[in-house]
């Protein structure tokens, strides 16, 4: 059990012990733990009692429930709260912004006890003349209760792509005569996911993967067959026969109106039994167009004039910036951070911990700036030719100006602008303050613009024509910032960035050595926007990114 999910799980016990009244004393030392085990650089695994004790806000009786769950994968005092909470009120718990507070007063003041329940309250103007509700309280906890169910049994890609690779390799060991290959959503690398769709040849073998190693049969038509995996993840298998697999792939591939606006254009040609997809292609007159690129028309368009763009990969990306240290809320120093970068085969690494408004994330005040400064000096002189560049990720404030004096502003080498705060904006006001943070000649790069969580938290509403317009104006790069879970900005808008000269940024916003690894599902999300090398900021190469700065 890493040290994440061991803080996660302690964290979950102090919120299940505050819906039940139970000590604050005992909550806050959970919470704390919390805190302090999620920036250990060493597995709790690998220490010693002496070592684990010595750790702050470890004492013997969260000692003890650490080793249960390494020992046991659970704990015994969170599964007898979990058996005295109802499922829909432990599904509360995973709202952002509904804490248990709120959740103890719709439970017990209410007998609420399942998010529908909640909803239908929320209809019902019923929280408005509850302590700590309100009309407003009551429409923002609504939209968010909505985006949850709409949000139940869907997977962010990052979450199902290793497990969907190992589930190909495992059935190519069982069936190693059939074709099998990855379609759907899953082969378009969609950010997020319902399930995993697979296409394989010769049904006749089929039940020798349906058992409890590989998937679990739920139930099967003539040709299709649905599934679950160890993990519950759903999928649904296409069965069809090899001299149609090529056109099979080509058609569970595609979407819908990707699919529609293909046939439409190849009118009168016949795409059936062909056994690879590239004779889909061939047949169509047409250069292979990537799975990623199947979605809408824009790419079929640019296909036909064969005029596609080579998509950026992996091994594109030179230097990596965006990310954070043990000056803000970072689990790792900054020379570790950078040595490890470094290591991993780039050229250079930018720091951009927090500015100083971001209290929340202990935001770098001015004198620390400073400091940092200095350290990032030291350090270059010893790591050269690798190059750390001094940055910041400065809060984008209500009215749309930095977080700091422009004698702190003019000594970074690049300003990553975000809004951290005040995310409940209006269109016009979203727009307004990101357009004013572009237009400061500090910006080098709009940071997640629109704020979004994947499956958490909607986007805030932008005018994205005036922001990248903005950006292309006041040559600002925007970011797609690799975590998973924003993936923004937004793939489908990567299109009008390039027509207009916009770089994007493929950033980690990494907060520990492993989250620079990020890259990879940025880089996924950028090709379905069919992101080129020339107009992907990140691989420029060390001598080309100085050039760049200095313009």
């Amino acid at each position: 059990m890493t040290n994440k999910e061991i803080a996660n799980k302690l964290n979950e016990l102090g919120k299940i012990m505050e819906l039940h009244d139970e000590n604050a004393f005992k909550i806050r030392s959970y919470s704390n733990a919390y805190l302090s085990i999620r920036k250990l650089d060493t597995p709790l695994s690998e220490m010693e009692g002496f070592e684990m004790a010595s750790v702050r806000g470890i004492g013997k009786a969260i000692e003890g429930k650490i080793k249960e769950l390494l020992e046991k994968g659970e704990m015994d005092t969170l599964n007898r709260y979990l058996e005295m909470t109802p499922k829909g009120i432990q599904e509360m718990l995973k709202i952002k912004g509904f804490g248990p507070k709120k959740i103890k007063v719709i439970w017990k003041d209410m007998g609420v006890e399942t998010i529908g329940e909640l909803l239908y309250a929320c209809n019902e103007n019923r929280l408005i003349e509850l302590k700590g509700f309100g009309k407003k309280t009551q429409e923002d906890l609504k939209g968010k209760l909505m985006y949850f169910l709409q949000s139940k049994d869907q997977f962010h890609y990052a979450s199902v792509e290793k497990e969907a690779f190992e589930l190909v390799e495992k059935i190519e060991e069982r069936l190693y005569e059939n074709f099998v290959s990855l379609t759907g959503a899953i082969r378009r690398k969609a950010i997020i996911l319902d399930k995993i769709e697979l296409l394989i040849t010769d049904e006749d073998n089929i039940d020798e993967i349906l058992d409890e190693e590989i998937l679990s049969l739920e139930s099967k038509d003539d040709d299709i067959v649905y599934a679950r995996t160890p993990n519950n993840i759903p999928v649904t298998i296409y069965l069809c026969d090899p001299e149609e697999f090529g056109s099979k792939l080509f058609r569970y591939t595609a979407e819908e109106k990707f699919l529609q606006s293909f046939i439409k254009t190849n009118e009168g040609i016949d795409f059936k039994e062909l056994e690879t997809e590239q004779e889909v292609f061939d047949l169509a007159k047409m250069p292979f167009i990537e799975p990623e690129l199947r979605e809408g028309d824009t790419f079929l368009h640019l296909a036909q004039k064969d005029k596609l763009p080579v998509l950026i990969e992996d091994k594109d990306i030179k230097g990596i910036l965006h990310n954070h240290s043990t000056y803000s809320d970072g689990m790792y120093s900054l020379k570790k951070m950078a040595e490890y970068v470094r290591d991993s085969g780039f050229e250079y690494f930018g720091i951009s911990d927090h500015s100083k408004s971001a209290f929340y994330a202990n935001g770098l005040q001015p004198d620390r700036v400073l400091a940092q400064m200095a350290e990032i000096d030291k350090l270059n002189k010893a790591m050269a030719p690798f190059k750390i560049f001094k940055g910041i990720e400065s809060d984008i404030l209500n009215d749309g100006s930095l977080d700091y004096e422009e004698d702190i502003l003019k000594k970074f080498d690049f300003i990553v602008a975000s809004v951290h705060t005040n995310l409940k904006m209006d269109e016009e006001k979203a727009t307004k303050r990101l357009i004013t943070a572009v237009e400061n000649p500090y910006t080098t790069i709009l940071g997640h613009p629109t704020g979004r969580l994947l499956l958490a938290r909607t986007a805030y509403p932008l005018d994205h024509k005036k922001v990248i317009d903005a950006c292309a104006a006041n040559n600002v790069a925007i970011e797609l910032n690799a975590n998973p879970h924003r993936l923004d900005m937004d793939w489908t808008w990567i299109p009008y960035a390039i027509e207009k000269g916009v770089m994007i940024a493929i950033d980690p916003d990494a907060h520990s050595q492993e989250g620079i690894h990020d890259i990879h599902w940025g880089v996924c999300a950028a090709r379905k926007g069919g992101l080129t090398v020339e107009h992907s900021l990140c691989s420029l190469g060390l001598s080309e990114f100085e050039k760049y700065l200095e313009k």
